[in-house]
């Protein structure tokens, strides 16, 4: 859904879930802010059993001149919208928002799917905040966003809050839009200290109080009362500084699920990768190395887990990652080649970029995929590979030499990779101006004269590589564990899906 198709409605409702948060009234104030320039005759509202009433809130309301009206939950009652009727940050139906009146319904949200029978719906459940969502459509839309400081503040705090400070993103999309937002950095300054209450100081104390901890694998699990997000990511902060505390989940429950923050100081837990765990077929989560957090639906949990304790839930869990991997250190690592098969590359095109085409050797760059950032620095002999699921790898120049041979071809993105839902980009750290890859990218073909040794893993498998021994690829069972036979501590992860399009099985002689 874009937004040009809803301009046929001459008169537009835009409602925030009931008790809006930063994010909602930032989404709700870039739509109002849009349809508004088309001539609409176009309202921002919401309802519930409260006013706002939390400090930063009420300041974000006033300093960014946000034009939202409370309707009182006996007055909506009788309230039909006329024309069209956008739910934002929340879905038409669901418990969280009050259901008005309405004929011509759209919804737009980041949560998981709980209304279905909606035919004008955009939602994006593993994007950071709605406020990104609604960036999006209007960058799409030709909306020029940072003409306005206010709408360009108020969607940058939305991201904030919902993804506490930043640390939770794990959607490219939401990188790309703090970064290209031009705001207003004393009130950003000003609503952030504004957030915590002496109440909800009071809360954080008393969740530390009650702190699970397990010794073996040196995790804490707290529940805190009822509290905003940024609430938990301030308790997880502090119990990471406890010496016998390594990695932490703080969570609460929330209207129409549970939210919880991450935290991990060792490098053998990705926080990111830990709320992805946590959340699986449940939720959503993800974010950072060492911050992450997500939210988990109520309703799919109780499907899945029936009437078992939230509490007992994420210790069982965090019990079951880590009994889940097997961890390698490449450096350290000698493979048993004796139980792989040996495999070479299939004849198919890759894309290839010399990195110091694109910036000056020395040069600080993060790699922005889909699958997440990768952080890396210029130099002479760095190759980065586009692989046919739009997978993004660095490789040696001599090592690439040796396995491949660049062809006279035009790279084309779309053509040579089967997942192309975002272009892989280069970030220099330096000034944070981005270069896309595939306008540097050439095509090239394996040679098949370097070959690996690979098995499958039954296992989940953690692989420190060799390029990075900070992060970790992850191997679910089904993937590859594969080894170069001309050198042994190059040890990596291949995709399953991945493998069986890229090598083949090199025939016993």
């Amino acid at each position: 859904m874009m937004l040009q198709e809803l301009l046929e409605f001459p008169e537009i409702t835009i409602q925030c879930h009931d008790n809006p948060d930063a994010d909602a009234l930032a989404a709700g104030f870039g739509l109002y802010c849009y349809f508004q320039e088309k001539g609409k005759s176009v309202k921002l509202l919401y309802s519930g059993q409260n006013q706002i009433q939390k400090a930063n809130l009420c300041l974000m309301v006033d300093k960014l001149s946000i034009p939202i009206v409370y309707l009182p939950k006996e007055a909506a009652e009788d309230y039909a919208v006329k024309g069209l009727l956008i739910t934002v940050d929340c879905q038409y139906g669901a418990g969280n928002v009050t259901r008005l009146r309405a004929e011509n319904v759209a919804v737009i949200d980041h949560h998981q799917i709980e209304i279905e029978d909606i035919a004008r719906m955009h939602i994006i459940s593993d994007m950071g905040s709605c406020s990104t969502i609604v960036w999006s459509m209007l960058t799409e839309a030709g909306f020029a966003v940072n003409d306005n400081i206010d709408l360009a503040t108020a969607l940058y705090y939305g991201l904030l809050t919902d993804t506490n400070r930043f640390s939770e993103m794990h959607n490219p999309v939401d990188r790309d839009m703090q970064d290209s937002l031009v705001y207003n950095h004393a009130n950003v300054t000003y609503f952030i200290n504004s957030n915590i209450s002496m109440k909800e100081l009071e809360i954080a104390g008393i969740a530390m109080l009650r702190c699970t901890h397990n010794e073996d694998y040196k995790f804490a699990v707290i529940k805190s009362q009822p509290c905003d997000a940024n609430i938990l990511g301030l308790i997880s902060d502090f119990l990471l500084q406890v010496d016998q505390i390594t990695t932490c989940v703080v969570f609460n429950e929330v209207v129409g699920g549970y939210k919880f923050s991450v935290r991990s100081c060792v490098r053998e837990v990705n926080a990111s990768e830990l709320a992805a765990f946590l959340t699986k077929d449940i939720g959503s989560g993800g974010g950072h190395l060492q911050k992450a957090g997500g939210f988990i639906s109520k309703r799919l949990y109780e499907e899945n887990y029936g009437t078992t304790h939230a509490e007992a839930y994420f210790n069982n869990q965090m019990i079951a990652y880590y009994n889940n991997f097997e961890l390698i250190y490449a450096d350290e690592y000698e493979a048993d080649v004796t139980q792989m098969e040996k495999y070479q590359k299939k004849n198919i095109p890759l894309g290839y970029v010399k990195a110091s085409d694109i910036l000056p050797i020395g040069t600080p760059i993060t790699i922005r995929t889909l699958e997440g950032d990768i952080d890396m620095t210029i130099e002479e002999d760095l190759i980065i590979m586009i692989g046919i699921n739009g997978e993004v790898y660095p490789k040696r120049k001599d090592k690439f030499d040796r396995s491949y041979k660049p062809i006279d071809q035009k790279y084309c993105y779309s053509q040579c990779v089967i997942n192309n839902q975002y272009e892989p980009v280069m970030k220099n750290r330096l000034d944070g101006k981005k270069h896309s890859l595939i306008d540097y990218a050439g095509v090239c073909m394996p040679t098949g004269n370097v070959r690996i040794y690979a098995r499958q893993i039954e296992k989940a498998v953690k692989v420190f590589t060799n390029w990075d021994l900070e992060k970790y690829m992850v191997g679910k069972p089904g993937d590859y564990l594969a080894v170069r036979t001309d050198d042994l501590q190059d040890v990596y992860i291949v995709d399953r899906d991945i493998f069986d399009k890229t090598y083949a099985i090199v025939a016993q002689s």
